[in-house]
């Protein structure tokens, strides 16, 4: 049984507790259960705060600190088996199925926001079906990231003698090796079982293509988990990691970024919000940072979608409704989704600002990101990422992380071991 069906029978139990633990807001509150607590995230959501306050409504932050998310989730399975679930809470791709299906979510705040609003124009189809349950929106959809990012500092990489950004793991490995000569760390990294596997899929994007991809991190196909692509993708992984910093274990992925920030090293493979840590610091897209997709991974885009849902309220709590569709209302509009991406790193969930970035003051980064992704939701190239929530059930995803940083940690590891390990990992979670 997977932790969310454990959840769900919790929840069954608990039903005899009501749902309104905590008093209403007289004016109308609606709390966040989130896990953007990073500068430049922290940043972000300020905004989307301020907003909801402006119109009069009192936000009550719940965040809670955990790159990836897991430690925020934790707290929100507890808060719900009690009784008292928030407002909102921040939940991604296939999860959003699971807490609907468990009853939990509003299939009917959003109905008359999201016709007024027009968000099944505004979205790609992809986007909108993220949010959706049983055909009803059920969560607000408020960036998208592109994972399979490789960030370059280009004053590091011209001292160890690279005059390019590298596009093939070839490239990538050379550059590697004049930056480890020149007395940089390569790859910052962080050593959380989230980045190992953040780089992992980035591997197997790279040597297996977007439909490789999916069908071993998507479909979870046996033959495409154990086959000679898959062990190639975890014999480049080895090799990836022998030039990370070996003093990375548990380090958050936002100071690995600042060591890419500040010149101790050369590259970082993370997602989009890594350019929130950038741009904090106040440097430039083009100039004083270089965004590239990881080397082989420039036809596909991985995706992940932040989404904050919607829980489901007692009808007397009609302040509290309003104040759940006022945030929707915003995280939609154009100002928001601007000023939310440019501090977060993301780029816009509305398609006629995807299509006209420059209008935005968007930076260079966001503009590719931009073009690819319209570019690839028409080719097959557009990837729910694994590592991010995206692709699979957090039963799944969590049996992957650990044969992912079991194997990224241990020098002796044989690929083709790792492979079967992986399936079977995988069969036993499903």
């Amino acid at each position: 049984m997977n932790s969310l069906s454990q959840l769900a029978a919790a929840v069954a139990l608990a039903s005899l507790f009501p749902l309104t633990a905590m008093a209403a807001d007289p004016k109308g509150s609606v709390e966040v259960v989130h896990w953007w607590t990073s500068g430049g995230e922290k940043a972000a959501v300020d905004v989307l705060r301020a907003q909801v306050e402006k119109d009069g409504f009192t936000w009550k932050d719940g965040a809670v600190a955990g790159g990836g998310g897991a430690t925020a989730m934790t707290v929100l399975k507890s808060r719900t088996v009690a009784g008292n679930p928030p407002g909102v809470a921040q939940i991604k791709g296939p999860d959003i199925q699971e807490w609907g299906a468990m009853g939990l979510l509003s299939t009917d705040t959003l109905t008359e926001v999201a016709k007024q609003e027009k968000w099944d124009e505004l979205l790609d189809k992809t986007v909108s079906d993220t949010v959706k349950y049983d055909g009803e929106y059920v969560a607000v959809p408020v960036n998208i990231h592109r994972v399979n990012w490789l960030w370059i500092n280009p004053q590091v990489m011209k001292k160890a003698g690279v005059d390019k950004a590298p596009t093939t793991l070839d490239e990538f490995y050379a550059a590697a090796e004049k930056l480890k000569a020149a007395g940089f760390i390569p790859l910052a990294h962080g050593g959380q079982p989230w980045q190992d596997s953040t780089v992992f899929e980035n591997v197997v994007l790279s040597v297996m293509g977007a439909k490789g991809y999916h069908q071993a991190l998507v479909e979870l196909d046996d033959k495409a988990l154990t086959g000679p692509e898959m062990v190639k993708s975890f014999t480049e992984l080895k090799k990836i990691a022998t030039y990370m910093d070996p003093n990375r274990a548990g380090r958050d992925w936002n100071i690995a970024a600042a060591d890419v920030i500040n010149g101790k090293a050369g590259m970082q493979i993370m997602g989009d919000w890594a350019k929130s840590e950038w741009t904090a610091a106040k440097k430039i897209a083009g100039k004083d940072y270089q965004c590239v997709a990881f080397p082989g991974t420039d036809k596909a885009f991985t995706y992940n979608v932040d989404s904050l849902a919607i829980f489901k309220l007692n009808a007397d709590r009609k302040g509290d409704i309003a104040a759940q569709q006022d945030l929707a209302r915003v995280a939609l509009g154009e100002d928001f989704q601007k000023v939310f991406s440019i501090n977060k790193g993301s780029i816009p969930v509305r398609k006629d600002m995807l299509a006209n970035m420059t209008k935005y003051d968007f930076d260079s980064c966001a503009q590719a990101s931009a073009k690819d992704f319209l570019a690839d939701a028409g080719n097959g190239g557009l990837q729910p990422s694994m590592a991010h929530n995206m692709a699979t059930s957090l039963a799944v995803q969590g049996a992957i992380f650990d044969v992912v940083t079991n194997y990224i940690n241990d020098p002796k590891a044989d690929p083709a071991q790792a492979a079967k390990k992986l399936a079977a990992a995988i069969k036993a979670a499903r």
